[in-house]
């Protein structure tokens, strides 16, 4: 489908030849529609899931331990998980005192999911970080001071010993309150099949809306993880939904963009800035030429293409005026490809930029784009 210039200038288009990758699992499907409605095509691909632990001991002994030794602070760092927290003690019967106690405790909420939760059980956030990050939380308590004090920390799915240590190392007590666990995906396919992608530069971008999917991602790709970060690092845009979802990238020097305030809606809007300053504009043969990541704007019309196609325009178009051999293009191609494939390649390319002039055949050498 050929999407005319006046479309392309909507903010419905502004993703259009570009695509995406989304690792989440809970609400996936709205920010699968976000990029779409954008234009993108999404690649769903959840690294994680969440197993909810209601009837988990830990959880309970956690919930007594507060009930027995009511916290003076109270960390919340998910809403989910405040959520869960609740309707477990209340299967239990211990309803009502958790909420006494929480109602007496200092209660910190990490980001807006959190101060929602905590406001919707009637109770209200005594403080919340402006950047959502667990530094701010630590930095917060300390300054407080935490000596002899009792802190009941929700966990986000796992525990997190270097905050719990910190809080510890400045006097408190800590009580990890597990609501859930991140499990494996039911289907590792589709995040194996976005390993390949990354790998392969056929997504443009990849979101996290939370940091252990980061790992699950580096540990479905196994020995080629270092060639998945490569990526991240140059050709493929990493996007998360904040701070605290971007901190295990920036560890490995992966630039990440984040949006101004942790939301799905503003995520969405920092790619559709971002993703075009990345495409690749020149003029050709008296045409204007933009390459998007599946498709090619010919004078203000978008025209997608094959893998194959747009992998041949993409090396002639890092090199305008220069000649490059079908060898040299081979190595551009998917793997398994032949030089028989370049010249089919280079066939659909001319048919679908219907753009007379912008590949030309050098005799025995090879293809160019013509150097303005």
């Amino acid at each position: 489908m050929i999407i005319p210039a006046a479309a392309l200038a909507e903010p419905a288009a502004s993703l259009s030849g570009f695509t995406v990758g989304v690792t989440a699992d809970q609400r996936r499907d709205e920010l699968a529609h976000l990029l779409e409605s954008r234009g993108a095509r999404v690649v769903l691909a959840p690294a994680l899931r969440i197993v909810p632990i209601a009837d988990d001991a830990q959880l309970r002994a956690a919930t007594r331990a507060c009930l027995d030794t009511p916290p003076d602070i109270v960390l919340v760092n998910t809403g989910i998980g405040m959520r869960g927290w609740l309707e477990a003690a209340e299967g239990w019967g211990l309803a009502e005192p958790l909420l006494a106690v929480l109602a007496r405790a200092y209660l910190v909420a990490r980001g807006p999911k959190a101060r929602a939760a905590v406001r919707a059980a009637g109770l209200h956030e005594q403080w919340s970080p402006e950047g959502e990050s667990y530094e701010e939380v630590a930095d917060h308590l300390r300054a407080r001071g935490l000596g002899g004090l009792t802190v009941a920390m929700q966990l986000h799915g796992e525990s997190q010993p270097e905050y719990t240590e910190a809080l510890e190392q400045a006097g408190a007590r800590v009580i990890e309150v597990p609501v859930y666990r991140w499990a494996a995906p039911t289907d590792a396919a589709p995040l194996h099949r976005l390993v390949d992608l990354i790998t392969a530069r056929l997504v443009d971008a990849v979101t996290f809306t939370a940091a252990p999917a980061v790992q699950a991602l580096l540990r479905t790709a196994g020995p080629g993880a270092d060639a998945v970060l490569e990526a991240l690092r140059g050709d493929v845009l990493a996007a998360c939904v904040g701070p605290v979802t971007a901190a295990p990238l920036r560890r490995h020097d992966v630039p990440v963009i984040t949006p101004a305030r942790a939301r799905l809606s503003a995520l969405v809007r920092t790619i559709a800035d971002e993703l075009p300053k990345r495409a690749l504009s020149l003029e050709v043969a008296g045409h204007s030429l933009t390459l998007r990541g599946h498709a090619a704007i010919v004078d203000g019309e978008l025209r997608p293409l094959a893998p194959a196609p747009m992998a041949v325009l993409r090396a002639l178009a890092t090199m305008p005026g220069r000649v490059l051999s079908r060898a040299a293009l081979l190595h551009a191609l998917p793997r398994g490809a032949d030089e028989h494939a370049v010249e089919m390649a280079v066939a659909r390319l001319r048919a679908g930029l219907s753009a007379p002039g912008v590949i030309q055949t050098v005799v025995k050498r090879g293809y160019r784009l013509p150097a303005t």
